[in-house]
Order: C-alpha cells, then structure tokens, then sequence
C-alpha cells in the first residue's frame, strides 16, 4: 500500500526544493502543494503541527516583515499564531513533509528520511 506523501513546496526556496529532490531519488514522487497559493486551514495547520510534535512557535518565520508587523511574540498563544501562519503562509517555515500519521521540516532536507522507515 504506497502511503501518501505530501510536501509544502516554496519553488524559490533552495531547501524546499532540495528536499523535493532528495524524496525523489528516493522514489518518492510526493504530491506537491504550493502552500503560498493554497494555505491550510487553521485545524489543517494544528493538526500538521501535532504531527511534527512542535510548538507553532517553532514553525514560524520570526525573519519576515510580516512577523514584526503583526507584533507576534513567544507569549502569542498558539491559536494566535496558527491564525497568523494561515493569513499569513509566507510565516510558515519550509518545506514540510507529511506521510501518514507523521510529519517532518526538511531543515536539514534530511530529516524527513525519517517519515520513509
């Protein structure tokens, strides 16, 4: 039974595409979802963020203008940035993995060789 695999792909960003690359030498040909045009919904985000076994926080892009913009904090409730993530994708840090019941951030793109055991 193949397992579905899906990526967050930012094309402009050298490790989302790396990380594309790299599950494909590996005979993945995972579906790719441009996250930037097509953003999760807020349960869809909170669920990927359980499964990467993260804080929100730990996903965000603190390097954005959006992120000073917005005043987002360390004590910003997670709920309060899921929501901004969501209006916001380009907060959303990348390329994310998903396979299953499991999630992986290609930051090094190796980590998410563990989602193939």
């Amino acid at each position: 039974l193949a397992m579905d695999t899906i990526i967050w792909h930012n094309p402009r960003c050298s490790k989302s595409r790396q990380t594309l690359a790299l599950l494909q030498d590996h005979g993945i040909e995972p579906e790719v979802r441009l996250y930037l045009e097509a953003p999760p919904s807020s349960r869809e985000l909170a669920d990927v963020i359980a499964r990467l076994g993260i804080d929100p926080w730990a996903l965000l892009r603190r390097g954005e203008a959006v992120f000073k913009e917005l005043g987002l904090s360390k004590d910003s409730g997670s709920k309060t940035i899921i929501e901004a993530m969501c209006q916001h994708p380009i907060l959303i840090e990348r390329p994310v993995v998903i396979r299953g019941d499991r999630a992986a951030l290609g930051r090094p793109p190796e980590t998410v060789l563990t989602l193939l055991d």
